[in-house]
C-alpha cells in the first residue's frame, strides 16, 4: 500500500487479509460506473485470466456477498475523488464522486493487485491475489493534469496515441493535449481542405538531431489521423476520463498549411507557391497571412474539428500563437494595410487582434480558446486562457489580470530536455532535468496573490518531437520522469524542498516494475542502455541549471 503513485491523501490498513481475488469475484457496477466495470474486466481480467462476472445485489440495490468488486457514485465527494475499501466482509469496494472518481479508484485497484495486474494475459500460474483489509480515501489537488504531445515533429500512428492515453490513465492524469499541426506537418483531416493532409502531411525528408546536425534522414515521414480516428481516440480517452486539446497552430508554426495552400501566407513579401513542408527544426519565418481569407479559412477548418472534438470532452481549443515571427507583417503592405485599417499599435496588436477574432468565435459556440504565453502580447483576449511554457513569468501575468492558466515551464517540464549530463544521453536537448528535478516542481509559484492561485487551473508536461522519432524514443523522454510530475500534480505535497524525493525513489522500485509489464522503454535509473544511445547524433546540451523567469 506504501508503494502506490501517485501518492494518496490518507491510507490505514488493518494487516490481515482483506479480500483474495479469484475465480468466483464479480463485480457490481452501480449506476455512473458502467465504464469502469468494462475496463475493469477488460484489464484485471486479461491479467488474471478472469471473467469477473457481474455481482448479485440485494433488494435496496447494494452488492450482496463478500467477494465482489463494488463500484458506486456519491455526490457527496468531490467529482474525481474517491474512497477505496478493503474488507472480508463486503470485499472491495470504491466510491468516487463522480464516474471518474470510480475510475481513478480503480486505477489504485490496479496498482495495489501488483505489476502482474499490467499485463494482457496471465503469467504463469499466478494464482488468486489477495489484498490487504484496508481503506484508502483520495482526491487530486489540480483539476488540470495534462501532457503535451507534438505529432507534427514526428507522426505517431493512432495505435501509439491510444497507448499513450492508456499511460496517462495509469497516472491519474486527465488532459491530453493533442499538438496536431506545425510546419513539419498538418495531421488531421479536412474534408473541405483536401490538401492539407494530402500536400501538408509529408515532408522529403527530416533533420536527424539538432537543426545544427549535418545528418539528414532521407525517408519521406508523414501521416495524419483521418476524421474516424480523432472520433476513435476522443472516445477512448473519455471512457478513461481524459479530456482531448486539439492544437492547430495559428498564425506562425503554419508553413505545412501554407505549402498546401500558398494563399495563405504572404504572397506580397515570398513566393508562397515555392513552399514545401519544412524539413528541419526551429522558428520558421513563414507565417499566416492577416486577411479575410484567412480567417474564413481556418474558420472552416474549426467548423469541421467541432464535430469531432465534442464540447463535453473538449471544452478547449488550443490555438498556438506561439513563435509568430512578425518580420513578414512588417514588409507586408496587406498586414500594413489592416494594422491601419484597425487602428492597432504594432505587429503585436496585429497577432492580438488575430487570436481575439477566434476567441469570439469560439466563444459563440460555446468553447474557451486556451494559448501559448505569447498571446499575451499586445492584450489577452476576454476569455483566453494560457498555457505558461517561457517560465512562470507569463502564467503570473496572465492569472494576475484574472485569466486562467496552466502552467507547463520549459525550465522544469518539458520532457523533451536531457535526463543526465553523461555523453551516453541520446541527442541531448537543453538543461538537464532529472527526475528529482520533476519531483521538486511547483506549479502555484510563490508569491502568487490568493485570487490569482485561483487561476492556476493545473498543469501539463510537453513533449516535443524534433529528436523524438519513434515509440521507444518517445518512451525513454517521458518515463520515468511523468511518474514523478503526476504525483506533483495529483497529490499535495510539501513545499519543494521538504518532499520526500528519497521515499518517491523508493516507490518507484515497485513502479519501476509496472512500467516493465507495460512494455515501456524507460530510462533506467542507471542510464540508457546500448540501444537507447545515439551516438554521432548532434543535440543542443545547455550547461549549469535552467534560469527560473
Amino acid at each position: 500500500m506504501h508503494d502506490l503513485i501517485p501518492a494518496p491523501a490518507r491510507v490505514e490498513g488493518e494487516g490481515r487479509c482483506g479480500f483474495v481475488l479469484d475465480e468466483a469475484t464479480t463485480i457490481t457496477a452501480g449506476p455512473g460506473t458502467e465504464g469502469t466495470e468494462r475496463w475493469l474486466r477488460s484489464t484485471l481480467g486479461a491479467a488474471f485470466g478472469l471473467p469477473l462476472a457481474p455481482g448479485a445485489v440485494d433488494a435496496e440495490g447494494a452488492a450482496s456477498g463478500p467477494n465482489t468488486v463494488e463500484l458506486r457514485v456519491d455526490p457527496s465527494l468531490k467529482p474525481e475523488g474517491y474512497r477505496l475499501g478493503v474488507s472480508p466482509t463486503w470485499g472491495v469496494r470504491i466510491t468516487g464522486g463522480s464516474g471518474a472518481g470510480v475510475f481513478w479508484g480503480a486505477q489504485t485497484l490496479r496498482q495495489l493487485l501488483g505489476p502482474e495486474a499490467f499485463r494482457r494475459a496471465p503469467v504463469g500460474a499466478s494464482g488468486p491475489r489477495g489484498l490487504a483489509a484496508m481503506e484508502i480515501e483520495d482526491g487530486p489537488r489540480f483539476g488540470w493534469r495534462g501532457m503535451m504531445l507534438d505529432v507534427a515533429r514526428h507522426f505517431m500512428p493512432k495505435e501509439g496515441v491510444l497507448r499513450m492515453l492508456d499511460l496517462l490513465a495509469a497516472h491519474k492524469l486527465n488532459v491530453f493535449h493533442f499538438h496536431l499541426t506545425d510546419d513539419q506537418g498538418w495531421r488531421v483531416e479536412i474534408e473541405r481542405h483536401p490538401r492539407l493532409t494530402e500536400v501538408g502531411s509529408w515532408r522529403a525528408r527530416s533533420k536527424h538531431g539538432h537543426r545544427a546536425s549535418e545528418l539528414w534522414d532521407e525517408t519521406p515521414h508523414g501521416g495524419f489521423y483521418t476524421k474516424d480516428d480523432i472520433r476513435e481516440i476522443v472516445a477512448y480517452a473519455a471512457e478513461r476520463h481524459i479530456r482531448v486539446v486539439p492544437e492547430i497552430d495559428i498564425p506562425g508554426h503554419s508553413q505545412a498549411a501554407i505549402s498546401a495552400y500558398p494563399e495563405l501566407g504572404n504572397t506580397d513579401v515570398v513566393d508562397t507557391s515555392a513552399l514545401s513542408v519544412w524539413d528541419t527544426w526551429g522558428v520558421n519565418p513563414n507565417v499566416l497571412a492577416p486577411t479575410d481569407n484567412t480567417l474564413r479559412f481556418f474558420e472552416g477548418v474549426f467548423e469541421e474539428l467541432l464535430e469531432l472534438f465534442p464540447a463535453d470532452t473538449s471544452p478547449f481549443f488550443h490555438i498556438g500563437g506561439d513563435e509568430c515571427p512578425k518580420d513578414q507583417w512588417r514588409q507586408s503592405p496587406t498586414a500594413q494595410a489592416r494594422i491601419a485599417e484597425l487602428g492597432l499599435a504594432d505587429e503585436d496588436e496585429l497577432q492580438s487582434w488575430f487570436i481575439r477574432h477566434f476567441d469570439r468565435w469560439f466563444a459563440d459556440r460555446g468553447r474557451r480558446v486556451i494559448g501559448w504565453d505569447e498571446i499575451l502580447e499586445g492584450g489577452l483576449a476576454e476569455g483566453a486562457a494560457v498555457t505558461s511554457w517561457r517560465g512562470y513569468g507569463g502564467g503570473i501575468a496572465a492569472a494576475e489580470a484574472g485569466h486562467d492558466v496552466v502552467m507547463c515551464p520549459l525550465q522544469q517540464v518539458y520532457l523533451d530536455y536531457r535526463q543526465a549530463d553523461g555523453p551516453d544521453e541520446p541527442m541531448p536537448i537543453a538543461y538537464v532535468r532529472t527526475l528529482e528535478d520533476v519531483y521538486r516542481f511547483e506549479p502555484v509559484p510563490p508569491g502568487l496573490s490568493e485570487e490569482a492561485a485561483r487561476h492556476v487551473m493545473g498543469t501539463q508536461a510537453n513533449v516535443w518531437t524534433e529528436v523524438v522519432q519513434n515509440q521507444d524514443r518517445l518512451d525513454y523522454q517521458v518515463f520515468p520522469r511523468l511518474a514523478a510530475f503526476a504525483e506533483v500534480a495529483w497529490s499535495r505535497l510539501p513545499a519543494p524542498e521538504e518532499r520526500d524525493f528519497a521515499g518517491f525513489e523508493g516507490r518507484m522500485t515497485a513502479h519501476y516494475a509496472r512500467l516493465d509489464a507495460l512494455g515501456v522503454a524507460y530510462r533506467p535509473p542507471t542510464g540508457p542502455k546500448p540501444w537507447q544511445r545515439r551516438p554521432g547524433v548532434l543535440g543542443r546540451p545547455l550547461e549549469g541549471p535552467p534560469p527560473i523567469a
